[in-house]
């Protein structure tokens, strides 16, 4: 409890320390605004129903996107990590695929797609789903020899040995994969919604930012590190329920 007062804290003293040098001059408007100018734009975001119009479908591409990369990185990781004649096929196609900028990407998804919601949603699955196989792959692989043996020993099948000693061993890690490549989707969604969407935490922070409009812009901000943490917070609540054997 200590310890999260001090992270409070320090984040409290620094929000002072911006407002007082904004308002003093020795912070210039130009580069950051006043945070209770921020606040009070979230406010006003939040009465004229604006945050929810761009809030939603954000949430939206995130939830579908993200499901559908982490599902799928999430299977081919296990598959990689359980079966070496997969893991011989795929092991360099994902090392070739894993550089690349996944940014980079989006106006070749925007053709095969359209500009619509489907360029969006393939961008967010694919950025989510190379880090998640890379993640799930490791994770498998480190498990403990030592315990499959044991479960072999003592007469498991092969499925058993899988559901209760691979899956579990390789469950922290799959989640910090998971804490990594939901950060990246957050990224990617912003990147995605900057191009050719109407609503949108992205194209909210693309038009303050045309404006020059340093408050709205900042407020957009806001709303996305909430979001992350908020996501982080949704993964750490998982990790406490599955790996209460740990504890």
């Amino acid at each position: 409890m200590t310890r999260r007062w001090v992270g409070f804290t320090v984040f409290l003293v620094l929000l002072l320390a911006v407002e007082w040098g904004t308002r003093t001059g020795v912070i210039s408007p130009l580069t950051l605004p006043k945070p209770s100018d921020v606040l009070q734009t979230f406010a006003e975001l939040y009465s004229s129903g604006l945050l929810f119009q761009h809030l939603l479908p954000s949430l939206s591409r995130l939830a579908v996107g993200a499901a559908l990369g982490a599902s799928l990185g999430i299977g081919v990781g296990l598959l990689m990590g359980l079966f070496s004649f997969i893991r011989a096929g795929l092991v360099p196609l994902v090392a070739a695929i894993f550089p690349i900028p996944k940014i980079a990407l989006l106006p070749l998804f925007v053709i095969w797609f359209g500009i619509d919601e489907g360029s969006k949603y393939a961008l967010i699955a694919f950025g989510t789903f190379t880090p998640t196989v890379v993640a799930t792959y490791a994770a498998v692989d480190n498990v403990d020899r030592m315990l499959i043996r044991m479960g072999q020993s003592f007469g498991l099948s092969w499925l058993s040995i899988v559901r209760k000693i691979v899956l579990p061993g390789a469950m922290p890690g799959i989640l910090a994969g998971l804490r990594i490549s939901l950060a990246i989707a957050i990224i990617l969604l912003v990147a995605a919604e900057m191009l050719g969407a109407e609503y949108g935490i992205g194209a909210y922070i693309l038009e303050a930012g045309s404006l020059y409009d340093l408050e709205r812009l900042f407020a957009g901000v806001v709303i996305l590190s909430v979001l992350g943490v908020l996501v982080s917070a949704v993964i750490g609540a998982i990790e406490k329920r599955v790996l209460n054997w740990r504890s």
